[in-house]
């Protein structure tokens, strides 16, 4: 007897560039915001920005989206696919920097925004057995171990009841993590994030819809074609940091052996190794540039300095 196949459909990620801008899909969105941050969540707006722009770098690593909500907080959304090892880092700047945008130069610092950042992680980020972690800011008494709280006024005033809802509120989750067992409704959006399947059983909200909305047969041909090449991009990216990565290392340990039987063993290897490293980077790079993007965009994206990208390629 033949059993049906779930119906294929297009990634978050790609829903996110292409589809959830749309008001029509907001719906969508609010579903798995909502069963992330236990409220209802509703959407006002897609606030547009240089980082959520498309430009040549989209199909490279990351994808974000930034939205407001009814309460006036900023949601930033993000899918990250490639390692990155300061990613905790750039998730802090990233706030702050929502943060200073939405603050008029005369405005008080009581009118700073809440801002709550939301990464689904495709990589191995820390060490941790879960699959969400959130993370807010608290202060702990040194000598009486007790919580600081709001005053009676600053809740009138701020119309906040804790203190940690004055500061941005970070969300990580590593898709790896997950099991595949949904027992939650957030769960069963999770599980659509890692295996791109929607059950006909789950209920959290905003899922059904995205199981009609996402359906890569629904899309027009033109958008068929383009989520098959985006994925091809991100294919091919994958291989070429695995396979430039892969040559560093190997280069890098012949050269390091070469180099420690002049000057020592263990010196030599390090020293070839972090040689083979950085050719590798500046020989991705370089295919970048042949790919269509500018010796300035590859070098930020790789890591290397602009003018030795520029002189290897003269």
């Amino acid at each position: 007897m033949k059993t049906n196949q779930p119906r294929r459909l297009i990634t978050f990620d790609w829903a996110m560039k292409r589809l959830l801008r749309s008001k029509a899909n907001f719906e969508i969105l609010e579903g798995f915001l909502s069963e992330l941050l236990y409220e209802d969540i509703v959407i006002l707006e897609i606030l547009e920005g240089e980082s959520n722009k498309e430009n040549k770098r989209d199909k490279f690593n990351r994808v974000d989206l930034k939205v407001k909500n009814s309460a006036g907080e900023i949601i930033i959304i993000e899918v990250q696919h490639e390692r990155e090892y300061d990613f905790l880092q750039r998730m802090l700047y990233g706030a702050s920097r929502a943060i200073t945008e939405h603050l008029n130069e005369s405005e008080a610092y009581s009118r700073l925004v809440k801002v709550i950042s939301v990464n689904i992680l495709y990589f191995d980020l820390g060490h941790g057995c879960d699959y969400i972690y959130r993370g807010v800011t608290s202060f702990t008494g040194i000598h009486d171990n007790d919580q600081l709280q709001l005053s009676s006024r600053q809740q009138m005033m701020y119309g906040k009841e804790q203190v940690f809802h004055l500061f941005p509120e970070y969300y990580l989750i590593r898709i790896n993590n997950f099991n595949d067992i949904a027992k939650t409704p957030l769960d069963e959006w999770i599980y659509f994030l890692k295996n791109e399947e929607i059950k006909d059983e789950f209920k959290a909200k905003g899922l059904q819809k995205a199981k009609k909305a996402f359906s890569l047969l629904n899309q027009p041909e033109n958008e068929r074609l383009a989520y098959r090449s985006y994925q091809d991009d991100l294919h091919y990216q994958a291989s070429l940091i695995e396979s430039n990565y892969g040559l560093g290392r190997m280069e890098g340990r012949e050269e390091g052996r070469e180099e420690g039987r002049k000057e020592g063993r263990e010196e030599g290897i390090s020293q070839g190794i972090e040689k083979g490293r950085e050719e590798a980077k500046i020989d991705f790079a370089r295919r970048l540039v042949e790919k269509g993007m500018s010796e300035k965009e590859s070098a930020e994206i790789v890591g290397v300095n602009p003018e030795v990208l520029h002189r290897m390629r003269e």
